[in-house]
């Protein structure tokens, strides 16, 4: 006889976005500058396994730091050719270091901003490896203005993802199964506001974009993106830029990490 499915719960964690002047943001770093137009479609998901790991955001509100350790899987199996998927441990300890998490106290956790726990990847890096002794450091991060879907379908094709936030409206939680791939689409009812979260985004097409979160592939229209995403960012990951040579917008290294001095505490 089999056994009874677990009932599977879905958390979130996304405090609101704040607003550190010393990001740099894409538009700024790019003006008067002609960016080629991004590939129609691209899916950096295609041949990954079907269920990538919860990440702990069935039980915690660990979406930001969740959202990281997808990030990492989708760089390593598109440039090392070998999916990297961390331990939970190691997702609980970005948790606690970036967001202030004490498993002490238990609970889903005070939630993460976005900005901070990429402000931490840059300065310290995520755990990884044997009881979360290794690091994985982020070369450098920039802003995109959400309201420019060529930019951020660039982001996604330059930099392997788009980490984004977006309020979540109350009929995507519970998320409608994802096999086969569900849309989070606009919905006229039931679209009070419940919380925020922040997932990543491995591919798009024409219709929307491919969402990793809670483990599984979604797609999210563009219609849903312009609606509630309100923070995007470009992420320079050493492995990844060493293997493809792209970069955030096609901007050096040099230009990048030059950048990066200010939240680096280098300036």
């Amino acid at each position: 006889m089999a056994e009874p499915k677990k009932e599977r719960h879905f958390k979130l964690g996304r405090l609101a976005r704040t607003y550190d002047p010393r990001i740099p943001h894409l538009s700024a770093l790019r003006a008067g500058e002609t960016i080629p137009a991004p590939p129609e479609k691209i899916d950096y998901t295609k041949g990954m396994p079907d269920d990538l790991g919860m990440m702990l955001n069935d039980t915690l509100g660990d979406c930001t730091c969740a959202a990281v350790y997808h990030a990492i899987q989708v760089w390593s199996f598109n440039a090392a050719k070998k999916i990297d998927t961390e331990p939970d441990s190691d997702v609980e300890k970005l948790y606690i270091l970036a967001c202030g998490y004490n498993p002490r106290v238990g609970g889903e956790g005070p939630g993460g901003v976005e900005q901070h726990v990429l402000t931490y990847l840059l300065k310290s890096g995520a755990p990884i490896g044997p009881a979360g002794q290794g690091r994985h450091k982020i070369s450098a991060f920039v802003e995109v203005d959400p309201r420019n879907v060529e930019d951020v379908k660039g982001t996604i094709a330059d930099c392997g993802v788009a980490y984004i936030g977006f309020n979540v409206p109350a009929y995507l939680v519970p998320p409608p199964p994802a096999q086969p791939p569900a849309v989070w689409d606009v919905h006229p009812s039931n679209a009070s506001i419940v919380g925020g979260h922040a997932v990543v985004l491995a591919g798009y097409d024409a219709k929307g974009a491919r969402v990793i979160s809670w483990g599984s592939y979604y797609t999210m229209t563009w219609a849903f993106f312009a609606k509630y995403v309100d923070e995007v960012y470009a992420i320079a990951d050493p492995t990844w830029v060493e293997k493809t040579g792209k970069t955030p917008g096609g901007l050096t290294m040099e230009e990048l990490e030059t950048q990066m001095k200010a939240l680096a505490g280098t300036a």
